[in-house]
C-alpha cells in the first residue's frame, strides 16, 4: 500500500455533475429476502429514468454472479460483499450516477461502514420491512423453504440474524403499502 499514489483526473466530479445535471445519491435498500427490495429498486429506477435521471441498480444476486462470485455466505464474506458494494457505489457516485442498491445487508456495522465509505451526505438508508411470514409466503426464489429444510445454512432471518436499522432515513412496510405507494414515498422524500 505504501507504493500507491492517487492520480487526479482532468475531468472533475463537478464537471461530470454539470454534464448530468443531477445530484447523485446512493439509495441503500436493506431488508429480508422477499421484502421487496429488488422490485422497489427497479420500479424506482424506472421512475427516475423517466424523469431524465441517470440511475443504476446494484442487485444482490446480480453482483454475486460477477464481482462477488468468489464470496460465500459466511459472516466474513457477507461483510466483504457489502464493503465491495459500498466501494463500487462510491465510484458510481463519483461519476454522478444515482445508485440504488438492493441487498439484505444484514449487519448494522456493515451498513455503518458502507455509509462511511459513501459519505453520510450521499447515503440514504431505506429499510424495506415485511413480516417474516409475509416474506416466507412470497418466497420468490424458494429460499425460505430450503432454509427451513436445512438445505441452506446461515440463511438470514432463519438461521442467521438480520439486525434491523436503528434510525434509517426511510422506513417502508411492503406488507402494508403497494409497490407504487412505496416507490412514491421514496421518490418524494429524496432530494435531487
Amino acid at each position: 500500500m505504501n507504493n500507491l499514489t492517487k492520480h487526479e483526473q482532468k475531468v472533475s466530479k463537478e464537471d461530470r455533475l454539470k454534464l448530468l445535471k443531477q445530484k447523485p445519491k446512493v439509495i441503500w435498500l436493506t431488508g429480508l429476502s422477499g421484502s421487496g427490495k429488488s422490485t422497489l429498486a427497479n420500479e424506482l429506477a424506472l421512475k427516475l429514468h423517466n424523469e431524465g435521471k441517470l440511475v443504476y441498480v446494484l442487485d444482490g444476486d446480480n453482483v454475486r454472479m460477477g464481482l462477488n462470485k468468489d464470496l460465500r455466505f459466511s459472516s466474513k464474506d457477507r461483510k466483504e460483499n457489502i464493503r465491495r458494494i459500498a466501494e463500487v457505489s462510491n465510484l458510481m457516485l463519483d461519476v454522478g450516477v444515482i445508485v440504488i442498491t438492493a441487498f439484505i445487508s444484514p449487519f448494522i456495522e456493515e451498513r455503518k461502514n458502507a455509509k462511511q465509505i459513501i459519505g453520510e451526505e450521499n447515503f440514504v438508508e431505506v429499510y424495506i420491512k415485511a413480516d417474516l411470514r409475509i416474506c416466507e409466503a412470497r418466497d420468490p426464489k424458494g429460499l425460505y423453504k430450503k432454509a427451513r429444510a436445512g438445505e441452506i445454512p446461515m440463511f438470514v432471518g432463519i438461521t442467521s440474524p438480520y439486525e434491523e436499522p436503528i434510525n434509517p432515513n426511510m422506513f417502508i412496510k411492503t406488507d402494508e403499502m403497494t409497490i407504487q405507494e412505496s416507490v412514491d414515498f421514496i421518490y418524494y422524500n429524496l432530494e435531487f
